[in-house]
């Protein structure tokens, strides 16, 4: 028995010392060059491209089983700009065959020399890679065949391999090259190279990579791993930092959980500051946007940390920082095929005027725009899935030159209904609360609008937001409104709803009702212009309107001034932005009467307001002035010789008496018109 295990032993050592002396004379006596046609050919037939080796094949078997050649070249469909499409200086792979029936795989030297690839596409539309992979015709009805024939098949989870060890491991020298031919642009990689260090199972292997993208650096360095005994399966951490263009620096550290199976991540990214407008003008790329001061956009870093899984993502910890502004945040989302979203920001100022095109282009884009083509019927069927909570703060905002604190919107919504409750800022000494809701269930949205404001000192915001002053005093408005549509236009037509603006202790300038009230020169314009701008002080203001369809009217206007009492009505057109408005304001002889509520005797000096919202025109209604005075009778001739002479009696050197003027100042009037 003894002799029998002995003489089995030597006879499985000769077998195997037999074994590796023919994997190392075997290449000695085996000329792998005359394959190399035949793989050219093949290779060739495969991609319908030309293939060809220049250098010479080098195959070994033991103790490590490689293959090396160099001078490697696919080539480009025909009309395509460059020769080659993938070109290979050197290759050399050397792997251990021994340990591999034990799936442990031992790599001495994986390293890939001057890789090129080249992807073009062409203004028809063309690629030179649309055609790689696409078997004949006969192939594929082969595959097809075969896949009949198989009756199953045993599923992996995670790599089958018990064991991984990598001597030297390196891409060097490579380069990439896109050319867009119906863009006329073309982005370059070059002196790429990649290197992984102690690569195995059990240690983090190192990661170095750097290219220098259109001339401009490019690195990335770190850390991943240990990867584990069942590649896919356990923790992976990861720590790793990339720099571009001696501009942007960022790094992302934390760990992969199941990367096979359950693909969760937890991970921490930091984005250093940097400058956006360097960095493009490091890339020699002229700054995507045009702002109005220049120096905005020119800082901007972020710290984030993401968690989660394919199904949920949760955001938390985030700093943003935008030149001035700093802005913390939060979010998650999950369910993506019906998104639940849910979302906090606060941000402590923000200058949005900054960031707005400037002024000047903006008004010569305008100016020199085309007609808008008829604009597409938006599908608003995305946005009836999501589930939405959301809140927003900022301690300070300015936009459109108009300054808000406070701000705060909370928003929900749920199956198409987006709810937006509230709505709230401080503003100009007052406060504004707001509550609306849009409803996008159907193809038209149709929004409602609930706001409430009070103490505002409207001066002050309009002078800021329209560069004007026509009205100032302390604010008070109550308005529902209801509308349909998503553009401008159809907003304004299908603007419905009521509504209340009271200001108090203000003024209305550049319009003297008073003057018009007490002297007829000045209601016409004969008057000397003075350098002190008009205005008409008021002590309550208030304007109640409705909304049908675009269309604002006012019947129940008042002004309550010391020594006027005004009432008008009328309509606003929003539609064609035109104005149609009569203001008769009674005359109050003594300031006795400012404040009260009593009706006050005097002549009525009707005003008519018209004209657009651009260039509103005011001026005297003495036509109907004096058809009022007709049916009433004859005004007295103290009341109009003091509007237009100031006195009661003829003067000296007058050649016509007051009551003579009045007669003239009838016949002027067309009363039938």
């Amino acid at each position: 028995m003894g002799k029998a295990v002995k003489w089995a032993g030597i006879v499985i050592g000769g077998l195997i010392v037999l074994i590796i002396l023919i994997l190392l004379i075997a290449p000695m006596f085996i000329d792998v060059q005359k394959y190399k046609p035949r793989i050219e050919e093949e290779v060739a037939k495969a991609t319908g491209r030309s293939f060809t080796i220049g250098g010479d094949l080098k195959l070994s078997l033991f103790p490590w089983a490689g293959i090396a050649f160099s001078d490697l070249h696919l080539g480009n469909p025909k009309g395509f700009e460059k020769k080659d499409f993938v070109s290979v200086n050197s290759f050399d792979v050397q792997v251990k065959l021994l340990p591999l029936i034990s799936k442990d795989i031992q790599i001495k030297r994986f390293v890939v020399v001057g890789p090129k690839i080249v992807l073009e596409k062409k203004k028809d539309g063309r690629t030179n890679w649309g055609d790689l992979g696409k078997p004949s015709k006969k192939t594929a009805e082969k595959k097809s065949e075969k896949k009949e024939e198989k009756t199953g098949g045993e599923s992996m989870e995670g790599l089958p391999i018990k064991g991984l060890a990598v001597g030297e491991f390196a891409v060097r020298e490579g380069e990439a090259l896109w050319i867009d031919g119906a863009t006329g642009t073309r982005r370059e990689i070059k002196d790429l190279t990649l290197e992984l260090k102690d690569v195995s199972l059990d240690q983090p292997i190192q990661l170095i990579f750097s290219a220098k993208v259109d001339g401009q650096p490019l690195s990335l360095k770190g850390k991943i791993g240990p990867i584990g005994k069942e590649p896919g399966k356990g923790t992976i951490p990861l720590d790793l930092a990339l720099s571009a263009l001696d501009h942007l620096s960022m790094s992302m550290s934390g760990k992969i959980t199941d990367p096979v199976t359950r693909q969760q991540f937890d991970l921490a990214l930091q984005v250093d500051p940097f400058s956006p407008r360097k960095l493009m003008e490091a890339m020699g790329q002229p700054f995507p946007v045009q702002t109005t001061d220049p120096e905005a956009l020119n800082l901007v870093s972020l710290k984030l940390n993401v968690k989660g899984d394919p199904q949920n993502v949760t955001l938390s910890n985030g700093n943003l920082e935008l030149d001035q502004s700093k802005l913390t945040f939060s979010a998650r989302a999950k369910d993506f095929s019906k998104p639940d979203l849910a979302f906090e920001m606060t941000l402590d100022k923000i200058d949005v005027d900054r960031y707005l095109p400037p002024p000047s282009e903006a008004k010569a884009a305008k100016e020199g725009a085309k007609p808008a083509p008829e604009k597409k019927k938006t599908d608003y069927s995305p946005l009836r899935k999501p589930v939405l909570k959301g809140d927003v703060r900022v301690g300070e905002l300015k936009i459109k030159g108009a300054r808000f604190q406070d701000v705060r919107l909370t928003v929900k919504g749920l199956n198409g209904v987006y709810d937006i409750d509230p709505f709230a800022f401080k503003a100009y000494e007052g406060n504004l609360l707001t509550k609306a809701t849009v409803d996008v269930r159907r193809d038209v949205p149709k929004t409602t609008v609930n706001l409430n404001g009070k103490d505002f000192q409207v001066r002050p915001l309009i002078k800021d937001v329209m560069q004007k002053e026509f009205i100032e005093g302390t604010t008070f408005t109550q308005v529902s409104l209801t509308m349909e549509g998503d553009d401008a236009d159809r907003i304004k037509r299908t603007l419905n709803g009521k509504g209340e603006l009271q200001f108090r202790d203000g003024a209305i300038v550049g319009i003297d009702l008073t003057g018009m009230v007490q002297n007829l020169k000045t209601s016409f314009g004969l008057a000397e212009k003075t350098e002190k701008k008009p205005r008409t002080d008021f002590s309550e203001f208030m304007i109640p309107f409705t909304l049908t369809n675009g269309l604002a009217k006012t019947p129940g206007t008042q002004l309550v001034s010391p020594i006027l009492r005004l009432k008008a009505a009328g309509e606003t057109d929003l539609v064609q932005e035109t104005l149609d408005f009569r203001v008769e304001p009674s005359f109050v002889a003594t300031l006795k009467g400012q404040g009260d509520q009593k009706d006050r005797s005097g002549l009525m000096v009707p005003v008519l307001v018209s004209g657009t919202f651009a260039s509103p025109k005011f001026r005297p209604d003495l036509e109907g002035m004096l058809k009022q005075q007709l049916k009433e009778g004859i005004p007295k001739t103290d009341d109009l010789k003091k509007m237009l002479e100031g006195t009661g009696t003829k003067k000296e050197g007058e050649t016509e008496a007051p009551e003579e003027k009045i007669k003239g100042l009838i016949k002027g009037f067309k009363l039938g018109q």
